[in-house]
């Protein structure tokens, strides 16, 4: 018992004394970093683990090589890295890892984290790799909700979201928007640019206008890969979180992805960023937030998501087109693989429509008068929201 008490003093004397050194209070954070298998080479890692070691962080390098403030784990190559990483995650030595590479399952998938060159701003990319779905709209509804978890526990209590401009942007916003009169709390962003809206364009990507952007994986791969290296030809990522950590449901191993091509800065910063996740609890707020979502009908959102087939009747059957008129009216919102549908379902009901591109995507365009019953027809139909 007295030995206890005396461990118990010893380790919270140890946390104020990092505390004062840090400015971070609390126990350390650990985290592992594999090193060996980066593009510009050990070294490379081993000088992101001494910069983030030295802002409070324990950080376990597993590697070759040692340095002052860092703890090495000896291994001879990289799939010996990758063996020790598991085993340091499996026995809670290590509170979480960054490493290059990770075979996350179905259903899990990383939330990125840049620095957007318009202004500077941080802004989380949902998501980066791993797949949330092997349906592109469901994994990107369920990417905005992994987006919110990892944003809260790096302590933005009301993280805005928007949706990029991809193939399934306008389903996800439908969907998103239901879950949230369902109750499940949204701040959706607002674009920078004059239309506004929560669809997002290239220049709120580049000006951070939301805290999340909501896209599909292989996109948001894109973009961290872009907005890390631009200033450097690609070759070398420079600033930035990476890839993020693999979040999802039930999921509580906390592994971060960085690149090859992931430079010093880049590699600290995921550190940093894995640290953050451990200080704000990030599995308690992932617990947290799938049970809101749950219950304000994520689930059946979800069902109806899957059973909802694009509707084939206007495809089946050839629909003539009624007697053509003036359209000056627009209807934004739908999908682009659903456009040339959405018009024959109206021209069925007797409505002259026309197919366009506006500059917010997609838009089927009507007459000023059959405007709010075309809207009728294409929302009862299931092509807008």
């Amino acid at each position: 018992m007295a030995q206890n008490i005396q461990k118990l003093i010893a380790e919270t004397f140890l946390e104020m004394a990092n505390g004062l050194e840090s400015g971070s209070y609390g126990k350390k954070p650990k985290i592992a970093l594999t090193g060996m298998g980066s593009e510009h080479g050990e070294e490379n890692s081993m000088q992101a683990a001494v910069a983030a070691a030295a802002e409070g962080i324990d950080v376990y390098y597993i590697g070759t090589l040692e340095a002052p403030g860092v703890t090495t784990v000896k291994v001879a190559d990289d799939e010996e890295g990758h063996k020790k990483m598991e085993e340091l995650l499996e026995n809670g030595e290590v509170d979480a890892a960054v490493t290059m590479h990770y075979p996350f399952p179905i259903g899990v998938s990383t939330v990125g984290r840049v620095i957007t060159p318009g202004k500077g701003k941080e802004m989380f990319i949902a998501n980066t790799t791993g797949t949330s779905s092997a349906d592109r709209i469901e994994g990107m509804i369920k990417n905005a909700v992994y987006g919110i978890i990892a944003a809260k526990a790096c302590g933005i209590a009301d993280p805005s979201v928007g949706i990029l401009n991809v193939d399934g942007a306008r389903q996800t916003e439908k969907a998103l928007k239901e879950l949230a009169d369902g109750g499940y709390p949204i701040r959706f962003a607002e674009s920078a640019r004059a239309d506004g809206g929560c669809v997002m364009r290239g220049n709120d990507l580049l000006q951070g206008s939301p805290d999340i952007m909501v896209t599909d994986s292989l996109t948001g791969n894109v973009l961290v890969k872009t907005l890390s290296a631009f200033q450097t030809g690609g070759s070398y990522e420079a600033v930035g979180y990476g890839y993020g950590p693999g979040i999802g449901e039930g999921y509580d191993r906390l592994v971060m992805i960085i690149s090859r091509a992931s430079g010093a800065p880049v590699i600290a910063g995921a550190i940093r960023y894995a640290a953050q996740l451990v200080r704000g609890k990030v599995f308690d707020v992932a617990a947290k937030e799938f049970a809101a979502a749950k219950k304000a009908g994520l689930e059946d959102i979800l069902k109806a998501r899957k059973a909802a087939a694009k509707p084939a009747a206007a495809a089946a059957e050839e629909v003539k087109a009624p007697p053509a008129e003036i359209v000056t009216a627009q209807i934004p919102g739908i999908e682009v693989m659903d456009l040339e549908d959405g018009v024959q379902a109206l021209w069925k009901n007797g409505i002259y429509a026309e197919s366009g591109m506006g500059c917010t995507g997609p838009i089927i365009r009507v007459s000023d008068a059959n405007l709010e019953k075309a809207k009728e027809i294409l929302t009862a139909e299931g092509y807008i929201g």
